[in-house]
């Protein structure tokens, strides 16, 4: 059973940044797949980042160029860098992992951005 355990979240300024991590409970060298969704009340989940196996990393267009995904498999973490932080940044960011094709899912963290 995996367990993701995210952190860093907060409030900020708009133009302020933000790192939230991401802890798995075990190796994270064999998952298929470790990313960030975001969700506000009455909307989906949405991707924001991914990052796979192999090191290649997508963005969401909405975040490109402000926010940077990466990993460290010596620490079993994933971090999300954000910055250049919007006001519609705001929402419940959640870790999400993909092993032997299941998916994992944090608690989530919220972010809130302030205009």
């Amino acid at each position: 059973q995996v367990q993701l355990v995210e952190s860093g979240g907060g409030l900020v300024q708009a133009g302020g940044s933000l790192r939230l991590s991401c802890a798995a409970s075990g190796s994270i060298i064999n998952f298929n797949a470790m990313g960030w969704y975001r969700q506000v009340p009455g909307k989906q989940r949405e991707l924001v980042s991914v990052i796979s196996d192999g090191g290649s990393t997508y963005y969401a267009d909405l975040v490109k160029g402000r926010f940077s995904l990466s990993r460290d498999n010596a620490d079993n973490t994933v971090y999300l860098q954000m910055n250049s932080l919007k006001p519609e940044d705001t929402a419940v960011y959640y870790c999400n992992a993909v092993h032997f094709g299941r998916n994992y899912w944090g608690k989530g963290t919220l972010v809130t951005v302030s205009s």
